[in-house]
């Protein structure tokens, strides 16, 4: 029976912390509870008013004593009008708090109070403004754990793609190639269920479709239906629930040319196309894109302008990230930009493009093609990734980045795919980073053990 009491009690208090809980700063809640009484005080003027109209005006009726016991007239009037505002505030609160719950439930996930909820979406609505830069499946899964942090993201994204379902689209539609958008899409879903399946789904090769993606074919018709490819793009994340913007650097039809220096042929050769550059197995020198000079998409150049924190990485160096960079509007904004930039070091090498490559050698590939130091941070993984394929090699710090630019290290790694960072330690050490730099961490949840927070951070990076 003791038991029984004491969960009864328990239980009892979790509901009254929930229920203040809606007092909470900042979620919005408070402001429309005030007008909701304050048009309920009127209209309770209003009906007390009448009533008492009625009550003057017919002191002999036979329905006066009943009138008088509901009004509580054998008891003090400092006592009657805490016993009314007491029952009111409380009906009020109730329905509300039922109305709520009714108008909220198709979009609450099971188990999860609706406080929760609304106070996650209005932190998230009120996060930093961060623009993550580069493609493939590095900028996805960044953008994967970000969303849980804010819902001001905007991802801006090579165009530079000329294989698989993007690049026969591109040759033979004369659209834009889709995929890296149609990644990112995917990843800022707010729902990564059955719709967001339906969009990664690839047709097998013998089906007719040459193994093209849905998503990509997607994107491809409302481009053809809307005469834009931006605004299929807007259209595709509505159908998504995206929380967030994925942006092309640039809306021009752009190739990525590279040097690559093949040592079994010894001497350097010119590939043209970013799925023909890792084919050639060369150690890459430089990449640039034809025509030289494309206009950046205002809206990417905007975002970079805007941002608080600009994220730079990780996917691959010379095909996902250096196109955006190589777009003279896109390097101009982010060399002008006050934002804080961090660079995201990939986790292991790619083979075809980074075989024998550090952390220093990406960052410094970086400076060359952008003409000088650009970044605040360097974010690299501290622990040797296990079970690589063959032919891939991890990227440590060394001392020779250290030596070059702040650096901070955490362990990183996805032990289920361990040549990629692990979604959401990636996303907490950015935020950790950015509220160091900016302002206190009160409020918020480390998930990350002490030993990987801010107190390795290297003192460079405080300057």
């Amino acid at each position: 029976m003791g038991k029984l009491i004491s969960h009864s009690g328990q239980s009892w208090q979790r509901r009254l912390r929930l229920a203040l809980r809606w007092l909470t700063p900042g979620i919005g809640v408070k402001r429309w509870l005030l007008v909701l009484l304050i048009g309920t005080t009127f209209l309770g003027t209003g009906v007390t008013l009448s009533l008492l109209d009625i009550y003057r005006e017919a002191p002999d009726t036979p329905w006066l004593p009943l009138l008088s016991i509901l009004a509580l007239r054998f008891l003090t009037r400092p006592l009657r009008i805490a016993i009314f505002a007491g029952i009111g505030m409380g009906l009020i609160l109730w329905g509300g708090w039922g109305l709520s719950r009714s108008l909220l439930r198709p979009f609450l996930r099971p188990g999860k109070p609706i406080v929760d909820a609304v106070t996650d979406y209005r932190r998230r609505e009120r996060g930093p403004r961060i623009v993550a830069i580069g493609g493939g499946t590095g900028l996805s899964t960044l953008l994967r754990g970000l969303k849980a942090h804010t819902h001001n993201l905007t991802a801006i994204v090579t165009v530079a793609d000329d294989g698989g379902s993007s690049g026969e689209l591109r040759r033979h539609m004369g659209v834009l190639p889709p995929g890296d958008i149609r990644n990112c899409l995917a990843a800022l879903s707010d729902d990564e269920e059955l719709i967001t399946q339906l969009f990664r789904y690839r047709f097998p090769a013998g089906a007719g479709l040459n193994g093209h993606n849905l998503g990509n074919l997607l994107i491809t018709a409302l481009a053809d239906i809307t005469g834009s490819f931006e605004e299929a793009i807007a259209e595709s994340g509505r159908v998504l629930a995206v929380r967030g913007r994925v942006l092309p650097s640039t809306l021009h039809d752009v190739r990525l040319v590279a040097e690559v220096k093949a040592p079994e042929k010894g001497r350097t050769l010119r590939v043209r196309g970013e799925s023909n550059i890792p084919k050639v197995g060369g150690q890459v020198e430089r990449v640039w894109l034809e025509p030289s000079a494309p206009l950046g998409y205002p809206p990417a150049v905007q975002a970079i302008l805007n941002a608080d924190l600009i994220l730079i990485g990780p996917g691959s160096l010379f095909t996902s990230i250096l196109p955006n960079l190589l777009v003279p509007d896109i390097a101009a904004a982010l060399r002008t930009s006050r934002a804080l930039k961090f660079y995201i070091c990939n986790v292991a090498t790619q083979r075809g493009e980074t075989d024998t490559f550090t952390c220093a050698d990406h960052v410094k590939a970086i400076e060359r093609h952008l003409g000088g130091p650009i970044f605040d941070l360097v974010i690299c993984n501290s622990r040797e990734p296990r079970n690589l394929p063959e032919g891939i090699r991890a990227v440590l710090p060394s001392p020779e980045l250290e030596e070059h630019c702040a650096v901070y290290c955490a362990d990183l790694v996805d032990d289920e795919q361990p040549w990629r960072h692990h979604a959401v330690r990636l996303a907490q050490v950015i935020m950790d980073l950015y509220y160091e730099r900016t302002g206190p961490l009160s409020g918020r949840e480390d998930t990350l053990p002490r030993e990987s927070t801010l107190n390795v951070y290297a003192e460079k990076g405080r300057n």
